[in-house]
């Protein structure tokens, strides 16, 4: 796999919009061509290679194609929207979109990504080592679909409305879904199992699986305010990530008729 290094070169900005930044993109074009593609400044455009240092090599497909984006960018919006294939190294944070509409490839984010990342994502895999905000995993506003395919690993905490409209596909998140209130973890799952499941290692705040129809979430940490509208079902062994573990079973959201289940470590 060949691979192009977007390096900051220390251009001032405000926000960047670069959709440009994925390996189908870049792929079978010089470096001076990828220097020359569009990015958004408000309503004002400028050339990728204002802001950035662009080394190495692209490869023909966006299969042989990685991209290592070096350093913090934590106001750079749409890294890897709508890819279907390759992989994107982020050594920092991220700002929103990241992994959008992803269809394929894999995506590892170092730091930290801001809200949105892997919305109505398809396929593929997003890994983000820090943080992820709000709405992650979930649909586009004014939207009612949301993920339906392909894994997201988040190893820190998510924020609100994770995996909302949910449809299929995996999110695990290692830390907790508390910060920024974690409402809404799991808001409108729809999906038919096995698809469609949340794994919170930590604690979850509030409203976890709310108006959820199908699909399941885990919760090992605890749920510290139950919704009302969930039916405790006994306890239940379950295996997960290779371990058997004891879970009180819930089910619901009953203000939809749901048939979700939501899985809380006994």
């Amino acid at each position: 796999m060949e691979k192009v290094t977007l390096t900051p070169n220390g251009e001032k900005y405000l926000v960047l919009e670069a959709d440009c930044i994925t390996p189908d993109n870049f792929a079978g074009k010089t470096l001076e061509q990828i220097a020359d593609m569009t990015v958004w400044e408000g309503n004002t455009t400028h050339r990728l290679g204002k802001f950035f240092d662009i080394g190495g090599k692209t490869g023909a497909t966006a299969t042989e194609t990685a991209i290592v984006v070096n350093g913090n960018v934590p106001r750079v919006k749409y890294i890897g929207s709508k890819m279907t294939d390759g992989a994107i190294l982020c050594k920092g944070d991220v700002d929103m979109y990241l992994g959008a509409w992803m269809k394929g490839g894999s995506i590892l984010c170092k730091g930290s990504a801001d809200a949105f990342a892997g919305i109505q994502m398809e396929g593929g895999d997003l890994v983000i080592e820090g943080n992820a905000g709000n709405y992650l995993g979930a649909a586009y506003r004014g939207d009612w679909r949301g993920m339906k395919g392909g894994n997201i690993l988040v190893k820190g905490n998510a924020g609100n409305d994770l995996g909302e409209y949910m449809i299929g596909g995996t999110i695990t998140i290692m830390g907790n879904v508390t910060f920024n209130a974690g409402i809404h973890a799991g808001r409108d799952v729809k999906s038919k199992e096995p698809g469609g499941r949340i794994i919170i290692h930590g604690i979850a705040d509030a409203r976890v699986g709310a108006q959820m129809v199908r699909g399941t979430i885990f919760v090992l940490g605890g749920v510290k305010t139950m919704m009302p509208g969930f039916t405790a079902n006994g306890t239940e062994e379950v295996e997960l990530d290779g371990k058997k573990m004891m879970f009180s079973v819930f089910n619901g959201d009953r203000a939809e008729a749901g048939k979700g289940t939501l899985y809380v470590k006994a």
